[in-house]
């Protein structure tokens, strides 16, 4: 059984249920951060929930870890500074949603993992918008998703991470459409019934992510359960510097894990 390496070209991570590997397991994919842990080895280390008697699939995303752009992380920031929505993140979530579907097929069947399983979904940041997409229109019934600090309306996060750097983002047709894609305070009714747990860190930024999430949860409370959990003295990463490999769980990331796991041994039940 083939735990860690590439499912349809992309990499990824998986560790068995609790209660050991069986076709029949739930399983929740998950999708890491662009700040630390900024891998798919890294998310897994920080958030193993490895009390879940389900199947965790980790995988990396478009422009990270081991696919990042020739030049690395210095032209990652060059295209970040060029064009951070039509250079980055159209390619990053977008890129992710469309891989989806095959990656998962090809992570299944090397794992095992039956088709039709119970299927949830954990993303943090970035990750947290491929995660909500993948509930949106990856294709499968998504029983529960835990979003970690999560951009939930995309225009809010690139304007004021703008702001942090000291520039404004020229918005334009295509941009705006990549907005509107990721706008998922807007398409609440397309999340489906899911059962979502928002998790926050107290110390994140408040423009970027802590007011659009007070804002998603009654949106969303209107299509399915909706929680929102506040982490004291968390900020946006949850893990050190540099988070591309497997590290120690800080203690911040040990109250998520718990808080992501309680929530899908919830909302997740044996097929």
């Amino acid at each position: 059984m083939e735990l860690n390496g590439t499912a349809a070209g992309v990499p990824y991570v998986a560790s068995p249920p609790s209660g050991g590997a069986r076709p029949d397991a739930p399983v929740v994919i998950g999708y890491h951060l662009l700040d630390a842990p900024r891998t798919e080895r890294a998310f897994a280390a920080a958030v193993p929930l490895t009390a879940l008697d389900a199947w965790k699939i980790y995988f990396g995303l478009p422009l990270s870890g081991s696919r990042l752009p020739a030049g690395g992380a210095d032209e990652l920031w060059r295209l970040l500074t060029t064009d951070a929505v039509l250079e980055v993140h159209q390619h990053v979530t977008l890129g992710a949603l469309a891989e989806f579907r095959s990656a998962y097929a090809a992570a299944r069947a090397r794992l095992g993992i039956a088709d039709g399983v119970p299927v949830g979904v954990l993303g943090g940041s970035m990750g947290g918008a491929v995660a909500q997409l993948i509930a949106a229109e990856g294709g499968l019934p998504v029983r529960a998703a835990v979003l970690i600090n999560p951009v939930v309306r995309f225009r809010d996060t690139i304007d004021a991470v703008s702001a942090m750097h000291g520039t404004a983002y020229r918005w334009t047709p295509p941009a705006d459409a990549v907005a509107d894609r990721l706008d998922f305070i807007g398409r609440a009714a397309d999340l489906g019934p899911a059962a979502i747990r928002f998790i926050t860190g107290a110390d994140d930024m408040a423009d970027a992510i802590l007011t659009p999430v007070s804002q998603a949860v009654p949106a969303l409370a209107n299509r399915g359960t909706v929680d929102w959990q506040v982490v004291p003295g968390m900020a946006h990463a949850l893990a050190d510097e540099p988070g591309t490999d497997p590290a120690p769980q800080t203690p911040h990331a040990a109250i998520v894990d718990r808080l992501a796991g309680e929530w899908f041994q919830q909302h997740l039940p044996a097929s």
